[in-house]
């Protein structure tokens, strides 16, 4: 459920630029789920929890991800506290990842998400963060042109 509440004084550089700290309450407004996210700058697309996908289309039997771009992808997700959803979207982009396991290819889909009252439509990519302490990543796709980090500060400063 929906809780997040704009601050009255948003703390903004002088280009404009709001200010997140390493953790900001998120909404994602079609799922109408507050997440805990994490701002991760070395992550180049934000990420959502996602489990239980499933494709749709005239090619969704294909093992290529990439011949279901514009298809229509299904996916469960939950937010810290359990609260779940369940989302049907376009997949838009088929994002490949390079992490410390190695290079894997994910569905994106568009989202929009929220902070403070702002709001950015951006490509999340799905993966099972089911092990991981926050179930949203945001990455410098949301920040770029909008957002500046401040590592100091805190969810609780907003």
């Amino acid at each position: 459920m929906c809780t997040a509440i704009p601050s009255i004084a948003l703390a903004k550089t002088q280009d404009g630029k709001s200010i997140v700290g390493e953790v900001e309450t998120i909404l994602i407004h079609e799922l109408d789920l507050d997440y805990k996210a994490r701002i991760d700058t070395g992550a180049k697309t934000t990420s959502i929890h996602a489990v239980d996908i499933k494709v749709s289309g005239k090619d969704s039997d294909s093992d290529d991800m990439r011949d279901h771009l514009g298809e229509t992808v299904e996916f469960t997700t939950f937010n810290e506290q359990g609260e779940k959803a369940r989302y049907k979207g376009k997949i838009v982009k088929v994002s490949k990842i390079r992490n410390a396991q190695g290079v894997e290819r994910r569905y994106a889909v568009k989202m929009d998400l929220g902070w403070n009252g702002e709001h950015k439509t951006v490509a999340v990519n799905l993966r099972d963060r089911s092990k991981l302490d926050y179930k949203l990543l945001i990455g410098r796709n949301w920040l770029e042109g909008n957002y500046l980090v401040d590592v100091e500060k805190s969810d609780d400063d907003d």
